[in-house]
Protein backbone atom coordinates (compact mmCIF):
# COMPACT_ATOMS: atom_id res chain seq x y z
CA UNK A 1 0.00 0.00 0.00
CA UNK A 2 1.35 3.38 -0.97
CA UNK A 3 0.70 6.49 1.06
CA UNK A 4 0.88 9.84 -0.62
CA UNK A 5 0.67 13.20 1.03
CA UNK A 6 -1.26 15.92 -0.75
CA UNK A 7 -0.29 19.47 0.11
CA UNK A 8 -2.89 22.16 -0.48
CA UNK A 9 -1.51 25.09 -2.45
CA UNK A 10 -3.97 27.99 -2.75
CA UNK A 11 -1.87 29.57 -5.52
CA UNK A 12 -2.61 26.70 -7.92
CA UNK A 13 -6.21 27.89 -8.35
CA UNK A 14 -5.05 31.51 -8.45
CA UNK A 15 -2.55 30.71 -11.25
CA UNK A 16 -5.23 28.85 -13.21
CA UNK A 17 -7.57 31.86 -13.02
CA UNK A 18 -4.84 34.21 -14.27
CA UNK A 19 -3.97 31.87 -17.13
CA UNK A 20 -7.64 31.64 -18.17
CA UNK A 21 -7.94 35.44 -18.08
CA UNK A 22 -4.72 35.86 -20.07
CA UNK A 23 -5.90 33.34 -22.67
CA UNK A 24 -9.29 35.04 -22.94
CA UNK A 25 -7.62 38.44 -23.41
CA UNK A 26 -5.37 37.18 -26.19
CA UNK A 27 -8.23 35.28 -27.80
CA UNK A 28 -6.43 31.97 -27.38
CA UNK A 29 -8.56 29.40 -25.56
CA UNK A 30 -6.27 26.55 -26.50
CA UNK A 31 -6.68 23.41 -24.38
CA UNK A 32 -3.11 22.31 -25.20
CA UNK A 33 -1.78 24.94 -22.81
CA UNK A 34 -3.77 23.55 -19.89
CA UNK A 35 -2.90 19.96 -20.75
CA UNK A 36 0.84 20.70 -20.89
CA UNK A 37 0.79 22.56 -17.58
CA UNK A 38 -0.65 19.71 -15.50
CA UNK A 39 2.69 19.09 -13.79
CA UNK A 40 2.71 18.78 -10.01
CA UNK A 41 2.97 22.17 -8.30
CA UNK A 42 6.48 21.52 -6.99
CA UNK A 43 7.74 20.97 -10.55
CA UNK A 44 5.92 23.90 -12.09
CA UNK A 45 8.13 27.00 -12.04
CA UNK A 46 6.60 30.32 -11.06
CA UNK A 47 6.00 32.64 -13.99
CA UNK A 48 5.42 36.41 -14.26
CA UNK A 49 4.27 38.13 -17.45
CA UNK A 50 4.63 41.91 -17.96
CA UNK A 51 3.59 44.05 -20.93
CA UNK A 52 5.47 47.22 -21.86
CA UNK A 53 3.22 49.36 -24.04
CA UNK A 54 5.97 51.89 -24.82
CA UNK A 55 8.39 49.35 -26.28
CA UNK A 56 5.61 47.03 -27.57
CA UNK A 57 7.15 44.02 -25.80
CA UNK A 58 6.11 41.29 -23.40
CA UNK A 59 8.53 39.96 -20.78
CA UNK A 60 7.88 36.54 -19.27
CA UNK A 61 10.11 35.50 -16.36
CA UNK A 62 10.36 31.97 -14.99
CA UNK A 63 11.92 31.01 -11.65
CA UNK A 64 14.32 28.12 -12.28
CA UNK A 65 16.64 28.03 -9.25
CA UNK A 66 19.73 25.86 -9.59
CA UNK A 67 19.26 25.16 -13.31
CA UNK A 68 21.71 25.83 -16.11
CA UNK A 69 20.74 26.78 -19.66
CA UNK A 70 21.58 23.21 -20.78
CA UNK A 71 18.72 21.95 -18.55
CA UNK A 72 16.08 24.23 -20.14
CA UNK A 73 14.31 24.01 -23.53
CA UNK A 74 12.28 26.77 -25.17
CA UNK A 75 10.02 25.75 -28.05
CA UNK A 76 7.43 27.55 -30.18
CA UNK A 77 4.72 25.51 -31.87
CA UNK A 78 1.33 26.76 -33.14
CA UNK A 79 1.83 30.16 -31.45
CA UNK A 80 2.46 28.57 -28.05
CA UNK A 81 5.75 29.23 -26.28
CA UNK A 82 6.73 26.29 -24.06
CA UNK A 83 9.50 26.38 -21.48
CA UNK A 84 10.40 22.86 -20.34
CA UNK A 85 13.27 20.97 -18.87
CA UNK A 86 14.44 18.69 -16.16
CA UNK A 87 15.44 19.55 -12.62
CA UNK A 88 18.28 17.51 -11.12
CA UNK A 89 19.20 19.63 -8.11
CA UNK A 90 21.05 17.91 -5.29
CA UNK A 91 22.86 19.39 -2.30
CA UNK A 92 24.64 17.89 0.69
CA UNK A 93 25.86 19.51 3.90
CA UNK A 94 26.63 18.69 7.53
CA UNK A 95 24.51 20.23 10.27
CA UNK A 96 25.31 19.47 13.89
CA UNK A 97 26.78 16.08 13.02
CA UNK A 98 23.93 15.08 10.68
CA UNK A 99 24.35 14.63 6.97
CA UNK A 100 21.64 16.64 5.21
CA UNK A 101 20.89 15.73 1.59
CA UNK A 102 18.27 17.59 -0.39
CA UNK A 103 17.26 16.48 -3.86
CA UNK A 104 14.72 17.68 -6.35
CA UNK A 105 14.26 15.67 -9.52
CA UNK A 106 11.61 15.84 -12.19
CA UNK A 107 10.46 17.35 -15.45
CA UNK A 108 8.60 20.63 -15.74
CA UNK A 109 6.76 22.56 -18.43
CA UNK A 110 5.04 25.95 -18.67
CA UNK A 111 3.29 27.28 -21.76
CA UNK A 112 1.97 30.69 -22.76
CA UNK A 113 0.17 31.75 -25.93
CA UNK A 114 1.98 34.11 -28.29
CA UNK A 115 0.34 36.85 -30.35
CA UNK A 116 -0.37 35.95 -33.99
CA UNK A 117 2.51 36.50 -36.39
CA UNK A 118 5.40 36.28 -33.91
CA UNK A 119 8.41 34.54 -35.45
CA UNK A 120 11.03 32.51 -33.60
CA UNK A 121 13.75 35.06 -34.35
CA UNK A 122 11.65 37.75 -32.61
CA UNK A 123 11.93 35.89 -29.28
CA UNK A 124 14.93 36.58 -27.03
CA UNK A 125 15.83 34.58 -23.91
CA UNK A 126 18.44 34.77 -21.16
CA UNK A 127 19.06 32.83 -17.95
CA UNK A 128 20.71 34.65 -15.06
CA UNK A 129 20.80 33.73 -11.35
CA UNK A 130 18.05 31.13 -11.74
CA UNK A 131 15.64 33.47 -13.54
CA UNK A 132 14.82 32.83 -17.19
CA UNK A 133 13.70 35.98 -19.03
CA UNK A 134 11.89 35.60 -22.36
CA UNK A 135 11.05 38.73 -24.36
CA UNK A 136 8.89 38.93 -27.47
CA UNK A 137 6.92 41.62 -29.35
CA UNK A 138 3.36 42.28 -28.21
CA UNK A 139 2.26 42.82 -31.80
CA UNK A 140 4.01 42.57 -35.15
CA UNK A 141 4.47 45.65 -37.36
CA UNK A 142 1.84 44.26 -39.72
CA UNK A 143 -0.70 44.18 -36.88
CA UNK A 144 0.07 47.65 -35.52
CA UNK A 145 -2.77 50.14 -36.01
CA UNK A 146 -2.29 52.40 -39.02
CA UNK A 147 -3.75 55.85 -39.44
CA UNK A 148 -5.63 56.37 -42.68
CA UNK A 149 -5.74 59.89 -44.10
CA UNK A 150 -9.08 61.13 -45.40
CA UNK A 151 -8.97 62.69 -48.88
Amino acid sequence: MSLSRVIYDPFTEFDRLFEEAFNARTGNNNRQVAERDNAPRSLRPRMDVHEDAQSNTVLATFELPGLKKEDVNIDVHNNILTVSGESKVSSERDENGYAVRERRFGKFSRSIPLPQGIKGEDIKASLENGVLSVTFPKTTPEQAPKKIAIN
